[in-house]
């Protein structure tokens, strides 16, 4: 069926299903009784897109199934506002990569092109007419309201710029100058949604409608990012990156509650499948035989029984995204795609002081190499050869746990330690200690004699496996740090903790995926 043939409830039904929340429901009854609806989703132009955007890219296939005029906003300007993720050097070349990928995308689940527009945000947010608007709702909104309304965006700072603050705002007016009746985005986008209802009607403009998808979470676990390189899925990434960071996903037997496979298939494939078509899973007749679910709620029950094996799991979905992926990697194969990937996201050390980078992302050493790790200690033995040392089994999300040797002994009890959460450095070179490999170490802090050492402190919701990255540092760590070059010695000098006890490297925090600090109750003193 096709939008014209559509009644107004089956219209409601398409464009609402498997959205977590709907603002404005009146109003988008009111609407399709008369005419089709006009949607706009938004996204900044900041890291490579990965195969989480296929959720808003199937529910966008799903508003054209219903008739609805979608307009693709890229929102460069946002990009920018926003902690200054995009460089303003890099703001064109990014915003042509992104139009490149999500067309790809596009076409990789056959959404037709010539039904959708698409706008950059700075061919309109520099008008005088914008830009008025935006100097009259900055004598409207007070910086509470402003704060509050990114706070689930907008990277969080302890000195928040001027420009994070206008971010949500802008989001606002981008619903009038687009002419839309309503806005798409992700759940974390609900304060600047709720903000923008409150006051575009103050500037004389109509209240939008306001649809919301459930954020999928990454596969360690979370929500999935970007910075985050082994939560998500590049849309370039080979068939063998694809294997390597499903084998490594975070999918626990029976786990149904925070299990991205699972929300990747609802969301994404089952909403793709045509009438009849459904979710294959291929395995041995001894392993229970291949099985083909045409309801999700029934892959969903049958993974919750423990009837369907993690392993078996991984397989077919890798099978599932090769298949969306293979279109958008032969479209980039060309090379003028090849070189637009090249020049918009540039190797940290080739980024120009004078773009704007992030902090320091150029430096030679600076923190982004190190491969820091949020580890939850499951188990904490003594060293059978040494009396100072634990040997910690440490879960990172990956196949297996990691030994990891630590000298708390005197400091930290077994009980202390015991399901702990901790910071990993886990890029080290691995080395034998009283004759057991440790693969990493437990970062922790020390006061200036030693008499006092502690884990540092890493935020209850944070993700085991999931990394954690300094404030302004957005670069690639080390495969593994070299030794002979001291690299982790040299870095080491500035990683301490600030007056109020907060991690930091050079007073840049230390923060989760979330944004949020690791603390210490010892202040001012050396992380090692």
């Amino acid at each position: 069926m096709v939008g014209t043939t559509l009644s107004a409830e089956q219209k409601k039904q398409l464009i609402t299903r498997n959205l977590q929340e709907t603002l404005g429901e009146d109003k988008l009854n009111k609407v399709l009784e008369d005419r089709d609806l006009k949607i706009y989703w938004g996204t900044a132009t900041t890291g490579k897109p990965h195969v989480a955007y296929f959720v808003p890219m199937s529910k966008i296939a799903d508003f054209l199934k219903a008739g609805c005029e979608v307009t693709i906003l890229f929102a460069d300007l946002h990009a920018y506002l926003d902690n200054m993720k995009a460089p303003w050097s890099l703001l064109e070349l990014r915003t042509q990569y992104y139009e490149q990928v999500i067309k790809a995308m596009l076409s990789s689940i056959g959404v037709p092109l010539d039904k959708l527009k698409f706008v950059k945000g700075s061919d309109y947010q520099l008008s005088k007419e914008y830009t008025l608007d935006v100097y009259k709702l900055s004598s409207l909104v007070t910086i509470h309201d402003a704060k509050k309304a990114g706070a689930e965006v907008v990277k969080q700072v302890e000195y928040p710029l001027l420009s994070g603050l206008l971010y949500p705002g802008l989001q606002g007016l981008d619903e009038e100058y687009l002419k839309v009746d309503a806005q798409f985005g992700g759940v974390d986008q609900r304060k600047i949604f709720t903000f923008s209802e409150k006051y575009l009607p103050q500037l004389g403009y109509e209240k939008r409608i306001h649809f919301m998808n459930p954020m999928v979470p990454g596969l360690a676990g979370g929500k999935m990012s970007s910075s985050e390189d082994d939560s998500k899925i590049d849309l370039l990434d080979s068939p063998a990156n694809v294997k390597k960071k499903l084998k490594k996903a975070f999918c626990e037997p029976g786990n149904i509650a925070d299990n991205g496979l699972l929300s990747f298939v609802k969301h994404v494939l089952f909403s793709l499948f045509q009438e009849g078509e459904g979710f294959e899973i291929n395995r041995p007749a001894d392993n229970g035989g291949d099985a083909t679910f045409l309801k999700y709620e029934e892959l969903e029950q049958y993974y919750a029984d423990n009837k369907l094996h993690p392993g078996d799991l991984k397989a077919a979905v890798e099978k599932y995204i090769n298949r969306l992926l293979d279109p958008i990697r032969k479209a980039f194969e060309t090379p003028e795609l090849q070189k637009l990937t090249a020049a918009a996201y540039p190797p940290p050390a080739k980024v120009k002081a004078n773009a704007a980078p992030a902090a320091g992302a150029g430096d030679e050493d600076a923190p982004h190499r190190l491969d820091i790790r949020v580890g939850k200690v499951i188990e904490v033995a003594r060293h059978p050869d040494a009396d100072t040392l634990y040997v910690l089994k440490i879960d990172l999300a990956e196949a297996q746990p990691r030994t990891i040797i630590s000298g708390l002994v005197k400091f930290v009890t077994v009980e202390e330690l015991d399901q702990r959460l901790v910071a990993v450095l886990c890029n080290l070179k691995p080395s034998k200690m009283r004759g057991i490999l440790s693969e990493g170490m437990v970062l922790c802090t020390s006061n200036v004699d030693h008499t006092v050492v502690e884990p540092i402190v890493v935020p209850a919701k944070a993700a085991a496996g999931s990394r954690l990255a300094f404030e302004g540092y957005s670069g690639t760590p080390d495969e593994q740090l070299n030794p002979k070059k001291k690299v982790w010695e040299k870095l080491s000098v500035d990683l301490k903790t600030n007056a109020d006890g907060v991690a930091v490297w050079k007073d840049n925090f230390l923060l989760t995926a979330d944004g949020e600090q690791l603390t210490s109750k010892l202040a001012n003193c050396a992380i090692k």
